[in-house]
């Protein structure tokens, strides 16, 4: 039957209005599905010249939670726990940056070793680990980014800070003068710490507000509120969601600010709040260690060092020391071939010999590769940022020497004590001099 064409246009009118339509149906789709996922990736902040997405900060949160659990922490309520959480990939991811702009990295093979490395400490393999930690609701992925996020801060704060820290037998001596006495009764304490941030110039108003808040949780700890719940829920420290644990100190190395204290408050005591430039801090006093007598191993070893310049380089001093360590292996006398080679004058004179050395006198790159040999052993060349070394060891011993241990010890506790200081002072100057926008809870 034909069809008129009135008939015929409307059939086409009908077609053209069923396509529109089906068109606009799947353009709202689209800008929906596209909303929703804007929604989920909205951008929480912006960290210099890079952003934090929603998306990111959910995964942190399902890893903290789990962590929280084990440590039977309550859960805070979300816009707190997503404040704590933010914070924590704030600083990371300015150390990422500071890292990427000075050219560290952590590589898979590395991580891969960390990885191992503590599957093994958990009494676990590789795949029974993931299998763990999925079980936990953390997914694998995650946890492996963490730690490698761990080791580049790790490694960043080493080059950045903990290199550069020395400690003068000065500073020991005057140490010991005031503390040597009180070492003998604590050995170490366990800290937690509580930190009401103020901004940097601060106001009167701000100041006090942030010293009113600190004292009300004073009081709410020592009326028996859980000290960890509360530094999860309130604190501004980089060890909020750690239940502002700060870990074991040896009492030389307890941060100056609460030295003394560390000396004085019992176990489980609140101290009231302390002012310092970043802001007002409470300390308790998790747990505490009564010194113990003990030995300390000495190691009597000789070296040869060649340093590096503008002629001579890494691969060079490699390549002699390699070839000093082969004639030492065949018969060739160490304290000769390091009269005539070494660049370290001091042993080269004594045919390199260093003595006795005691733990903390050297580098800790050369002391780790010293404590790895056997008596008589050589080490392959390695580097420290003195240069490149062989190391030779002739001899241990075990000596009860207090004072020795004494200023080892001391020694130690004042490397940590100022280690632990200057890294802070960095993440906050890190921070301070960094472009940073919350827009956690905005709507962008």
């Amino acid at each position: 039957m034909d069809i008129s064409p009135i008939s015929r246009a409307a059939a086409r009118r009908q077609r053209l209005w069923s396509g529109a339509a089906t068109l606009l149906l799947l353009t709202i789709s689209v800008g929906c599905a596209l909303a929703a996922t804007q929604a989920l990736d909205a951008i929480v902040a912006v960290v210099n010249d890079d952003v934090i997405v929603q998306s990111e900060l959910d995964r942190e949160i399902e890893i903290v939670i789990p962590q929280l659990q084990r440590q039977g922490t309550a859960i805070p309520p979300r816009p707190q726990l997503e404040k704590q959480v933010l914070d924590r990939i704030i600083l990371k991811r300015l150390q990422q940056q500071r890292a990427k702009d000075i050219g560290i990295s952590v590589d898979d093979a590395a991580l891969m070793e960390a990885m191992t490395n503590i599957a093994s400490r958990n009494g676990l393999s590789l795949e029974e680990l993931k299998a763990t930690l999925e079980a936990g609701g953390i997914r694998f992925e995650d946890f492996r980014e963490d730690t490698r996020a761990q080791i580049l801060t790790s490694r960043l704060q080493n080059q950045e800070v903990v290199k550069k820290i020395q400690v003068t037998d000065r500073e020991i001596d005057i140490f010991l003068e005031k503390e040597s006495s009180r070492l003998v009764e604590r050995e170490q304490v366990r800290l937690q710490h509580i930190l009401i941030a103020v901004p940097e110039n601060a106001s009167a108003q701000q100041l006090k507000t942030a010293e009113d808040k600190a004292k009300r949780l004073v009081v709410k700890l020592r009326a028996g509120a859980d000290f960890a719940e509360v530094a999860v829920r309130d604190s501004d420290g980089r060890n909020a969601l750690d239940g502002g644990d700060l870990g074991w100190f040896e009492m030389g190395a307890v941060p100056s600010l609460v030295s003394d204290l560390a000396y004085t408050l019992a176990e489980g005591e609140i101290s009231d709040p302390l002012r310092s430039p970043s802001g007002f801090h409470i300390i308790k006093i998790r747990e505490i260690k009564a010194a113990t007598p003990e030995n300390v191993t000495q190691t009597h070893a000789r070296h040869i060092l060649i340093r590096t310049n503008e002629i001579v380089s890494d691969d060079d001093a490699k390549r002699r020391l390699n070839q000093l360590r082969q004639r030492v292996i065949g018969g060739d006398d160490f304290a000769t071939l390091a009269r005539a080679h070494s660049d370290d004058t001091g042993s080269a004179l004594k045919g390199g010999d260093l003595g006795w050395v005691n733990p903390g006198d050297t580098v800790p790159d050369f002391e780790e590769q010293m404590n790895t040999l056997p008596i008589n052993g050589i080490s392959e060349p390695f580097k420290t940022p003195f240069g490149w070394h062989i190391v030779q060891v002739r001899e241990r011993r075990s000596q009860d020497t207090s004072q020795e241990i004494m200023r080892i010890k001391a020694r130690e506790a004042l490397q940590r004590r100022k280690a632990e200081e200057a890294t802070e002072e960095w993440l906050r100057q890190l921070r301070d001099e960094a472009y940073v926008e919350i827009r956690l809870g905005q709507d962008f």
